[in-house]
């Protein structure tokens, strides 16, 4: 050892410099490599996996930065190297070191992000809230610290003299980032105000918007239409123009029903006697109607009215529960007939499912129709009144050609 300490002792200042930069290398990357190995063999075995702080690629960045402290810190033991580069290797560590600890900081929020998406599969809910908008807020916020840092390290300045630098540029940055501003407070209103999951189904007709929110961003809010399509929405937009979600008839349970029949005016009529009595036999949900003196003299719209609503009461596919409201009412007379309209609400909602309950309701309507002598108002079509002019004129032809063909009447002629 007193040999090699004595050799190098006679060396050139340069070649001095030049063993102990060769030393400090080569100690930088072997403690690197302990560091990689400690932190992902012991360290992530022998600790709960699933934590964030935890994840593969946030101990791989941290472990990418021991070398360049190892570097920042030993900078200070080399004893021939002239002060100006030692100063220009121990900033450059510093701002290696700044980096990689920026990026352990990013692969952090990431992980945030992902366990707490995770967390929600797991439990079998919707993703519901996103902090995806935090977490790129933060990302933006780490990049920005992280590059005044580097800089200030290269100049050998301290931070505090960048930031009041930036002071002047203020209304630059409001101007570049002025989206990004108005798009993180417009998702801080929306996820303190509950106004905006993931998942829930939205419409904005402004932005040809309507379907499941996929994503929340920090500057965007990306949604899936009905026909797969995928639409993106700048954030601050939910804040200042108005949207419909539909979350709150899911979280109901019920559906609405809103839809007409428009009966033919010319089909309604008082009941005649042998109608209350084939209506009696035919359909026991009228008892009660028909068996009240008040209504002796109703209509076989008032009795089809009645009949509606006690349909609508005893079917298994109609909510029935407190607040949804069911009801079938008349409606004022128009041109196209006389509207009689079902409100009300399904036991399901999905839309499928809605659709076909809806469906079923109105086909048994439509069907008993006849049995209370009524009918829809249907205006009729072009084909249609062809063929009533087609069928005159072949009317008029038969006709005409029977006159034609008839035999004339004999007559007699004769001298006496």
């Amino acid at each position: 050892m007193e040999v090699m300490w004595a050799g190098f002792e006679d060396l050139q200042p340069w070649a001095k410099t030049a063993v102990e930069l060769a030393v400090l290398a080569v100690l930088a990357w072997g403690l690197g490599l302990l560091a990689r190995s400690l932190v992902l063999g012991v360290l992530r075995r022998s600790a709960d996996s699933n934590a964030p702080w935890l994840n593969d690629d946030v101990l791989t960045k941290l472990a990418a930065a021991v070398p360049s402290v190892i570097i920042q810190l030993g900078a200070y033991w080399l004893q021939h190297l002239p002060p100006t580069p030692l100063l220009a290797l121990s900033n450059l560590a510093a701002v290696f070191t700044i980096y990689h600890l920026m990026q352990a900081v990013v692969a952090l929020l990431h992980a945030l992000n992902e366990s707490h998406q995770a967390r929600s599969e797991r439990n079998g809910q919707a993703p519901g809230r996103s902090i995806t908008s935090y977490v790129q807020l933060g990302k933006l916020l780490t990049y920005i610290v992280g590059a005044l840092l580097m800089a200030a390290a290269l100049m050998n300045r301290s931070p505090l003299l960048l930031l009041s630098g930036l002071g002047a540029m203020s209304a630059v940055l409001m101007l570049v980032f002025k989206d990004t501003i108005l798009s993180f407070v417009a998702g801080v209103q929306l996820a303190s105000n509950d106004m905006l999951r993931v998942g829930d189904w939205i419409e904005m007709p402004k932005e040809n918007a309507d379907g499941a929110v996929l994503d929340i961003g920090l500057n965007t809010v990306k949604v899936q239409n009905w026909d797969k399509t995928i639409t993106t929405i700048p954030t601050w937009k939910l804040m200042t123009e108005s949207f419909k979600n539909w979350r709150g008839m899911f979280e109901s349970g019920g559906r609405r029903i809103m839809r007409a029949l428009n009966l033919d005016a010319a089909t309604v009529a008082v009941l005649s006697h042998e109608q209350r009595s084939r209506l009696a036999r035919q359909q026991p949900l009228l008892a009660t109607f028909l068996q009240d003196p008040a209504n002796a003299g109703a209509t076989n719209m008032a009795a089809f009215v009645a009949y509606t609503k006690a349909y609508l009461e005893q079917h298994p596919g109609i909510n029935k529960a407190a607040g949804m409201t069911l009801m079938v009412r008349l409606q004022e007379p128009t041109a196209l007939g006389i509207p009689v309209q079902i409100y009300g609400f399904t036991a399901v909602t999905a839309w499928v499912q809605y659709e076909a309950i809806q469906g079923a309701v109105f086909d048994h309507l439509i069907g008993v129709l006849p049995q209370f002598g009524l009918a829809l108002y249907q205006r009729s079509s072009d084909y249609s009144n062809r063929q009533i002019v087609d069928a005159v004129d072949a009317l008029s032809h038969e006709e005409g050609a029977r006159g034609d063909n008839a035999s004339p009447t004999p007559t007699t002629s004769g001298t006496a």
